[in-house]
């Protein structure tokens, strides 16, 4: 049998090529290292490395991917599984360019961190005592190399990360930092194996429809590495799948083999909110007429996925169908949870990805400056029913289709398609990152001169690849991608669309201008929450705006374009007190935040059937910056989540206006059932007397919209001109929806006047805050982590009418007594902001 044999301890660095501005202290000397790790966070566990996510620490580090660095161990040979055996090095993950020696010997080298690695060490180890060295040069001088070679290939920033197959966004991006590292990011291992082994499995399931239960079939193609001398041997393959098997034969000389196994009784898995997820184990047992030879196991769904692009009236469809049934998608861009990603596991992507479900997320687009992730992150979306729609790693750039890049393409490609294929969650693969659009309109074709630039990967090699290897699952060349290049890339009419004019020169409110058919990417910036401000930006006081803020602002005049966004909705006054301004800034950005993600969400969503999905840049940081996240880069929810969740509610409820000014409530059911419910609309004055008041008995269909009526007061227009109305819609289960008709800046708030008690939460879960108003309320928040860094809300951002309650529940370990609760920082609200510091 195979025997897989971890090679994670014992492990040294050294500093081996240093840059010109090394450390001094560092030439020579040799420290422990932990696999999987990288040089970042070796030196930090060593207290010989500021955390460069902490003030201006960043700046001072880039020698770091200047250097070239060893990593030394040694290992022993595990018992021998059979005769003559075989002896195989895997690195599951180098990041990049790296050398390997064992005993000396050069056995392989590397320039590629997104696949795996196999050297054959049979001829040069020795029982005991194999020195293991691994060097990984400077990143730097090998793309330096690479463009002496191949000319300029341009791209959106002044890194060369397109020249090599490594992480694009290590490199800096408009939200994260320049940290290029290097390192084993992932396990090593040592096999050892007789005869033959199990090469690769792909499985691919077929389920007839319609039905949720019922016959449907796995088929998993094998691929056999053979031994020298082992050729002529005729080998079996056993498969179990949900109680069934089905054994195939690898006669003499062959190396692949499929096998299909029928499942009678096989149960859907179907997306979060439109069914369960049931997964089955399938299990591959190689081997020959003397036993088994090696096995394979990983968990499988019955489902099937598709792609409608068939033209219609209105354009080119984007639609992900699952089982047949058309999905409407709430997705988020997912980008490395950490830019050092070999500190990222499964509690850490389950916390994350938890964030997205709780959001009423049901699509998770992992984006294609980063990396294929780790397999924990697609087994947790298996379990949750969060599609995957997975891109290939090429973002906002040209590449060589040439040697030796092309080489490392095809490979890489092979590698992933091969190791996500048993994940149903994945319904997409996707070719590229705005490449397609960037050689239309940013230039690049001028300086290209006629030279390859990727196309032939995204139209030809990578679905190639897909057709041949995962047959079942959809590809798309790239996104934003019209379906043809006769068109524009970025076309609303065709395919999906990033919306990226409304953060870079426009007020949100132009959201509503777009009838897209699907939308990727869009987004609005928000700063972290004040714990990961206050970590990260150590100048003291910390201040909102400065060099170490700005050091965490990696977007282009990202400063001017938060405070641009904010001006034209809210009220904004400088204060005297460090602590007050910071507070008044965080709550303002982020509020402006969370209001334009919502108003954009509520208008795509507004939208169905025609736009079909929205995937909103981005669910996660990478590090403590200010960016389009929802949930900041030390994991705390912004109160754009907040906005997020309301607006991704499978059944929607959105206050708009037409054109004209006229206002009505959009309704759209994404769920699973008809909602059935009376629904009413309210219009009351600012100072909460109820003007009008209509209820619609409503019975909507799964998949179905409706547009109700909102009566203002005879003659009054709805914008500008006269104060504000408040707009309420109800159901049975609370408010859906509340909204004022004019801006905050235009609404004559009355100063707050409130009500607070506190209170232990039952079963001693937190802390319970209950506010009464005694005027209108504002988006009312409570600044919990004022309190306890890890405290919890319930709910944020609540505007109440004049005798109308909230009761905000904190998950965390402060006391209700703490008299905290009750500081005007705490509970926030717009009201605060007007008159006189």
């Amino acid at each position: 049998m195979t025997l897989r044999s971890a090679v994670d301890t014992g492990w040294r660095l050294e500093l081996t090529e240093p840059a010109a501005d090394a450390p001094a202290e560092l030439r020579g000397r040799s420290v422990p290292a932990a696999v999987p790790g990288c040089v970042h966070t070796d030196l930090m566990a060593e207290g010989l490395l500021a955390d460069p996510y902490v003030g201006l620490n960043e700046a001072d580090q880039h020698w770091i991917g200047r250097s070239g660095w060893t990593w030394t161990t040694s290992f022993d040979l595990p018992p021998t599984p059979g005769d003559d055996p075989r002896r195989e090095l895997v690195f599951h993950g180098l990041d990049t360019v790296a050398e390997i020696r064992v005993n000396g010997q050069v056995v392989g080298g590397t320039a590629d961190m997104h696949r795996t690695h196999i050297f054959d060490v049979t001829d040069v180890v020795t029982p005991t005592g194999n020195e293991l060295r691994v060097h990984i040069s400077s990143v730097y001088a090998y793309t330096e190399a690479r463009r002496a070679e191949r000319g300029e290939l341009p791209s959106t920033y002044d890194e060369p990360f397109n020249y090599v197959r490594k992480m694009a966004a290590n490199f800096g991006w408009d939200w994260g930092p320049t940290l290029v590292t290097a390192g084993i990011w992932k396990p090593v291992e040592l096999l050892s194996w007789s005869g033959a082994r199990i090469e690769s499995v792909v499985p691919a399931v077929d389920v007839p429809l319609p039905g949720p239960d019922g016959p449907a079939t796995a088929t998993a193609t094998v691929r056999i590495r053979r031994a020298p001398g082992a050729e002529e041997r005729e080998l079996r393959i056993d498969a179990h799948v949900g109680g069934h098997g089905a054994t195939g034969r690898v006669i003499p000389g062959e190396s692949t083999a499929t096998v299909t196994v029928d499942v009678p009784d096989a149960r859907l898995w179907w997306p979060i909110g439109m069914g369960e997820q049931p997964l089955y184990e399938l299990e591959m047992t190689l081997g020959d007429a003397e036993g088994a030879l090696d096995r394979w196991r990983r968990r499988i769904g019955f489902r099937t996925v598709a792609l409608n692009t068939e033209a219609d009236h209105a354009g080119t469809p984007f639609e992900i169908l699952v089982n047949g049934a058309h999905v409407p998608v709430r997705g988020v861009n997912w980008i490395p949870d950490d830019c050092f990603v070999s500190r990222t596991g499964r509690p850490e992507y389950a916390a994350a990805l938890d964030h997205a479900v709780e959001a009423n997320v049901n699509l998770v687009r992992v984006w294609g400056g980063g990396i294929y992730e780790k397999d924990q992150f697609y087994d947790l979306c298996d379990e949750r029913g969060l599609l995957v729609w997975q891109d290939f790693l090429f973002a906002c750039a040209t590449y060589s289709e040439e040697e030796p890049l092309r080489g490392e393409v095809l490979a890489e490609a092979r590698d992933n398609v091969v190791r996500l294929a048993p994940h149903p969650s994945l319904v997409l693969w996707n070719g590229n990152n705005e490449n397609l659009w960037g050689h239309r309109d940013w230039g690049w074709p001028e300086i290209l001169q006629g030279r390859s630039w990727g196309l032939g990967y995204y139209t030809e090699l990578l679905p190639a690849v897909v057709a041949e290897l995962d047959p079942t699952r959809p590809y798309w060349p790239g996104s934003p991608y019209s379906g043809s290049q006769d068109r524009h890339p970025n076309d609303p009419l065709h395919g999906p669309i990033h919306i990226w004019d409304v953060w870079n020169e426009r007020d949100w409110t132009a959201y509503a201008e777009y009838q897209p058919r699907f939308v990727a990417e869009f987004g609005f910036q928000g700063p972290a929450c004040r714990p990961t401000v206050l970590r990260a930006v150590n100048d003291a006081p910390a201040a909102p705006f400065g060099p170490v803020a700005d050091a965490h602002q990696k977007a282009k005049d990202g400063v001017v374009k938060l405070a641009r966004g904010v001006r034209p909705h809210l009220p904004e006054r400088r204060r005297t007190d460090p602590e007050v301004e910071m507070s008044d800034w965080l709550y303002l950005a982020q509020l402006n935040q969370a209001r334009a993600v919502r108003f954009g969400v509520d208008h795509l969503r507004g939208q169905w059937p025609r736009c079909s999905g929205t995937v909103l840049w981005q669910l996660n940081d990478c590090w403590p910056v200010t960016s389009w996240s929802a949930v900041d880069g030390d994991g705390h929810r912004k109160l754009m989540w907040y906005a997020l969740r309301a607006a991704y509610r499978p059944r929607h409820a959105a206050v708009s206006t037409a054109t004209g000014g006229r206002h009505f409530v959009r309704l759209t059911n994404n769920g699973a059932d008809t909602w059935r419910t009376d629904l009413t609309v309210q219009v009351h004055t600012v100072a909460g007397e109820l003007l009008n008041e209509d209820t619609h008995v409503t019975a909507l269909a799964p998949g179905a919209t409706a547009a109700l009526p909102v009566t203002l007061p005879p003659g009054r227009p709805s914008r500008g001109g006269r104060a504000a109305l408040v707009v309420t819609v109800r159901d049975d289960t609370g408010v859906l929806h509340r909204t004022l008709t004019e801006e905050d800046i235009a609404a004559d708030l009355p100063p707050a006047r409130i009500t607070a008690v506190t209170e232990p939460a039952p079963g001693g879960d937190g802390v319970l805050v209950r506010v009464r108003a005694h005027t209108l309320l504002r988006d009312l928040v409570l600044n919990a982590d004022r309190l306890d860094d890890s405290a919890v809300v319930d709910e944020q951002m609540i505007t109440l009418l004049p005798g109308e309650e909230h009761v905000f529940q904190a998950r965390t370990t402060a006391s209700a007594d703490d008299p905290r609760w009750l500081h005007p920082l705490t509970l926030r609200c717009v009201n605060d902001l007007t008159g006189e510091d």
